[in-house]
């Protein structure tokens, strides 16, 4: 699957950023394009200098709002960043445009954090730009949840998620949720962290968009994953994992042969690996909330059996008994078995129904305080109504 990325803000336009680093992989690889266009958008010009990877010029690293907020972001302000988006539009999707084999991709990927300015304003108003601009394109939005203590010490960062969420649901084909605080480290730096978890949160991509556009055909499964399979997967909210198991590189290969223990073994590998990828998903869920299910299994060509597939499909389909699953293998790696899986078309999603509450509750304190501020101010204007001013 081949798709364009767009990151916004400075998280959404770090995990682009990512993104990029993914796809020089895959081309350094394997030879496959799954990104033939990654872009950065923001209102800060200096996040945007401290990307590494994305291209450069101004087509790749787009600056918008320059006039507004003289490259120096929008302080959390989503409606400002809404603003921004919808009057320098046409500046991101000329850019889109001018992606080499654009019309050979097959959809768009947007990403951004749910709680900052920049990202969670423009994000939507953008998905709605290009799914009207391209409606033949799926457009997949990729968003941040905050981190617990931005929720516990900042309203706004409640506010602009609930806001970010259920604009961007009403636009996008599928939202993929991304919780933060799944993934943080507690041993490691604040800047470690925030690395470790953009490339965890890239990881899951590797395999999944290169095994439909694999070339060489030792590499390519008996059960091919593509597109089509994605596209059909992905609606709604939305959430992955990914797990994995070691596996010993080399070994004989009559050694237990036909031995029970051996064909244990085999399995327990390939279970661990969902288990594993279940326990990581990206935002806690219900699997049986789930009405669309996909896992990629990858690994040894000998170690991919018809036992193994059975066996882990019956596990998803306890899990997930609503949903309709569609599953792949992709022989590619060495020395250990992966799975990469996704439920989508989830009808409840705690985490977000929890924010959309506590928004509701926010709403009338952040305008009371708006009108306390302004009565303030008047306040202290009137009291200096019959000062003379210099200025007159």
């Amino acid at each position: 699957m081949k798709l364009v990325i767009i990151g916004f803000g400075q998280a959404g336009s770090r995990i682009a950023d990512d993104f990029a680093r993914l796809n020089k992989k895959a081309k350094a690889q394997r030879g496959i394009d799954v990104a033939p266009g990654v872009f950065a958008v923001n209102t800060d010009a200096a996040d945007l200098s401290g990307l590494s990877t994305i291209k450069t010029d101004y087509q790749h690293r787009i600056l918008i709002g320059g006039r507004k907020t003289g490259g120096h972001g929008v302080g959390k302000i989503n409606e400002l960043g809404a603003e921004i988006a919808r009057e320098d539009a046409d500046k991101v999707v000329d850019a889109l445009r001018n992606t080499k084999n654009f019309y050979e991709t097959d959809g768009f990927l947007l990403i951004a954090s749910a709680a900052g300015g920049t990202g969670s304003g423009s994000m939507p108003i953008m998905a709605q730009h290009i799914k009207e601009r391209y409606p033949d394109k799926p457009v997949y939005a990729m968003i941040v949840l905050p981190f617990e203590h931005e929720e516990q010490n900042e309203e706004r960062t409640v506010y602009n998620t609930a806001v970010c969420l259920k604009s961007t649901y009403s636009v996008a084909d599928a939202v993929i949720l991304i919780d933060n605080q799944r993934y943080v480290r507690k041993d490691f730096s604040l800047k470690n962290n925030l690395s470790q978890i953009n490339s965890m949160i890239v990881a899951p991509f590797y395999n999944l968009l290169c095994a439909g556009e694999e070339k060489r055909s030792k590499f390519v499964g008996a059960k091919t994953l593509d597109a089509g399979d994605i596209i059909q997967t992905l609606l709604g909210w939305t959430v992955l994992g990914y797990g994995e198991s070691q596996i010993a590189r080399f070994r004989n290969p009559f050694a237990g042969l036909g031995s029970f223990r051996a064909k244990s073994s085999e399995t327990h590998k390939g279970i661990q690996a969902m288990d594993e990828a279940v326990s990581e998903l990206s935002t806690y869920v219900n699997p049986k909330d789930a009405s669309r299910a996909l896992y990629l299994l990858s690994g040894p060509a000998k170690e991919i059996n018809m036992d193994l597939v059975k066996e882990i499909g019956d596990w998803l389909k306890d899990m997930a008994p609503n949903a309709i699953i569609r599953n792949g293998d992709y022989p590619r790696e060495f020395g250990q078995l992966n799975i990469t899986l996704i439920l989508s078309e989830l009808s409840d999603v705690e985490k977000v129904r929890r924010y959309y509450n506590e928004s509701t509750g926010l709403i009338p304190i952040i305008k009371q305080r708006q009108k306390d501020v302004e009565c303030k101010l008047q306040s202290i204007d009137d009291s200096a109504r019959d000062i003379p001013s210099l200025l007159d």
